[in-house]
C-alpha cells in the first residue's frame, strides 16, 4: 500500500475493540515498475470490503515499508485477503516487487487516540 496518499497525515483513530490488524512489512525491489497503479488500486478496493476500518503507512529512510490495515472482524480480513484482484498483485508482489516481507494479524483488545489540542490563540499585537 501506498505511503503517498493524498490523504492527511494522521494514524487512524482507534476503533472500538475487538477489531483486527494486519500489519505487513516490506523490503521492496529496485524494479517497481507497474508497483504505483497496483498499490492505488489496491486502496480502491480495500475500503469496499465491508468491515475495513482504515490504514496507516510508514516508510523509513533505508526502505523498510510498514502498512498496518485494520478490520472489524476477522471475516473482513479474509475477504481482504481472499479478494482476487488482491491475490493476483499478492503474487505479482513476491515474484517483482518485495525482496522481503512479513505479515502479522492480531485480534487488538485494547487501543486508544490521543490528540494533542489546538494551542490556544492568545492576543494579536495590534
Amino acid at each position: 500500500m501506498s505511503a503517498h496518499s493524498s490523504e492527511p497525515v494522521a494514524p487512524v483513530e482507534a476503533p472500538e475493540p475487538p477489531y483486527y490488524v494486519a500489519v505487513f512489512t516490506v523490503v521492496r525491489t529496485p524494479s517497481q515498475d507497474g508497483y504505483g497503479e497496483t498499490d492505488a488500486r489496491m486502496e480502491e478496493l480495500v475500503k469496499g470490503i465491508p468491515g475495513y476500518l482504515g490504514m496507516d503507512h510508514a516508510q523509513t529512510p533505508g526502505g523498510l515499508g510498514i502498512t498496518v490495515g485494520y478490520f472489524r472482524d476477522a471475516d473482513a480480513l479474509t475477504a481482504w485477503r481472499t479478494h482476487a484482484e488482491h491475490r493476483e498483485a499478492q503474487e505479482r508482489g513476491r515474484a517483482e516487487w518485495y525482496e522481503s516481507y512479513t505479515l502479522h494479524v492480531a485480534k487488538v483488545e485494547r487501543s486508544h487516540t490521543f490528540v494533542r489540542p489546538p494551542a490556544p490563540q492568545g492576543p494579536t499585537a495590534g
